[in-house]
């Protein structure tokens, strides 16, 4: 098994520390159980490892690699209940070091680095001083209509904050009603996650706070951002996988790390999935399948619409240019059960397409191809044969993931050639099939589909730089 090097080239005019690692293809083991092992000799205890750490929607998971790309252990671990929205932080952190105590503790002396992906505009306010939670979190799908205004008057037209499910847009509808906190601070999910390890506050990277208006072509806050009385609370931003500090002390000792493992900066869950597929040629795509929908293009344009829900992250030289829905595997496991899933899939007949046109939500709101909090769901009418309508929706969702790309190329992105899958749906071939027939393009499982091995490739980058 093998993995190439990893580069940091980045666009000409920007400095070098600033660039994401071009990743290309590696051969290992896909996930298969909640926590799977790959022991061997006691040879393999002792070389460096790398621990990635993927915040997604339902769950949170970690992949545990070597340098060459192969994975010793992994595991996954739902939420913990909650009660109400502020309970989610507490959800979050019993999640994160139950799955570090999920870790093998063979492995845990040899562990180098660690990172952590989450969902992109998930935010929450902090207080600097003791990092007690002021607000949120605001999740990744909330809308702020009421700061819509704001942010429209000082941004750009069709800026990607002017979505009301902006992190600017949170921000800002905090602020209106706690101004004059001077201690605030807002963090991101998985910067949230990733400071619990280190303790550094206030530090981010430029794929999560691409929502809060940060510029990675200039590679700094804009002016116009910068001039706002909040701008106290935005956190500072690195690179994707950049050495943060030493995890601390009492976490170290607790779960058996070395005294040199490094805590890095993380990126979103969608870039994350992007990175484990390791493709690199413009024109490839990722489909990340999982509660929602997210569709990621590598792009030698830079496409940016607010309009529609469209933005882009720099990679190397190049743009990862998408969008996320809110249509995935939420509504259907809001009709079937996994077994439902798994018996019905078998029955449907994937060459044949489907009469019925729906537009499966949770509930009411998208985001990307179209920007519509009042979207309601559409999933009528239901025939008799729950085949037929598990095949409606399934191809009535690769509409909509045909419809992204589409727009992508109107915009002036480079078309899209071959889509790579990440995510639970990657596992289901019937829709795979579906998908191939409605986007006209190849579509093949991700050798890697888990954003989880995407953070563990940015926590080795943090390891080697």
């Amino acid at each position: 098994m093998s993995v190439s090097s990893l580069s940091t080239k980045p666009l000409s005019h920007l400095p070098a520390k600033r660039g994401l690692p071009r990743l290309r293809r590696a051969l290992s083991p896909t996930f298969r159980s909640r926590i799977r092992m790959n022991l061997g000799n006691h040879e393999e205890t002792s070389k460096s490892l790398y621990l990635g750490i993927d915040f997604g929607t339902s769950g949170a998971r970690y992949a545990l690699i070597d340098k060459q790309g192969a994975i010793h252990s992994e595991g996954k671990r739902t939420y913990p209940s909650v009660g109400n929205a502020t309970d989610w932080a507490s959800s979050w952190k019993e999640a994160l070091f139950h799955l570090l105590g999920d870790v093998p503790s063979i492995y845990r002396p040899s562990i180098s680095s660690i990172s952590i992906d989450g969902t992109s505009a998930t935010t929450l306010i902090i207080d600097r001083n003791n990092g007690g939670l002021l607000a949120g979190p605001f999740l990744y799908n909330e809308s702020f209509p009421d700061a819509l205004p704001a942010v429209e008057s000082i941004a750009p037209a069709n800026h990607t904050v002017c979505s009301g499910s902006s992190t600017l847009c949170k921000l800002v509808s905090w602020w209106n009603s706690n101004c004059g906190h001077d201690s605030a601070l807002l963090m991101h999910q998985s910067d949230w996650l990733l400071w619990l390890l280190h303790g550094e506050y206030g530090v981010s990277d430029y794929n999560n706070t691409l929502k809060v208006g940060y510029d990675p072509e200039i590679d700094s806050y804009p002016s116009w951002l910068m001039a706002q009385p909040y701008a106290h609370m935005l956190p500072s931003v690195r690179a994707p996988g950049a050495p943060i500090g030493p995890i601390k002390e009492d976490l170290r000792s607790q779960f058996g790390f070395s005294k040199n493992c490094v805590v890095c900066t993380g990126t979103t869950d969608s870039i994350a999935a992007f990175l484990a597929a390791r493709t690199t040629e413009p024109g490839k795509a990722v489909t990340s399948l999982g509660s929602t929908m997210a569709i990621k293009l590598l792009s030698k344009v830079r496409v940016e619409d607010a309009r529609f829900g469209v933005y882009s992250h720099r990679l190397d030289d190049m743009w990862l240019v998408g969008g996320a829905s809110n249509t995935g595997g939420a509504v259907l496991r809001q009709i079937f059960t996994d077994d439902q899933l798994l018996v019905l899939s078998r029955d449907i007949d994937p060459s044949v397409p489907s009469s019925l046109d729906y537009y499966p939500l949770p509930k009411k709101g998208e985001r990307f191809p179209v920007s519509d909090p009042s979207m309601v769901p559409r999933l009528q009418p239901r025939p008799d044969s729950d085949v037929e309508y598990l095949h409606g929706i399934l191809e009535s969702i690769a509409r909509i993931e045909a419809n992204g790309y589409k727009l992508l190329k109107e915009l002036g992105a480079t078309a899209m050639e071959e889509v790579f899958t990440a995510g639970g749906g990657a596992q289901n071939e019937k829709w795979t099939v579906i998908r191939e027939r409605v986007l006209g393009v190849p579509v093949r499982k991700a050798e890697q589909t888990e954003a989880a091995y995407g953070a563990a490739l940015l926590a080795l980058k943090g390891a080697i730089s």
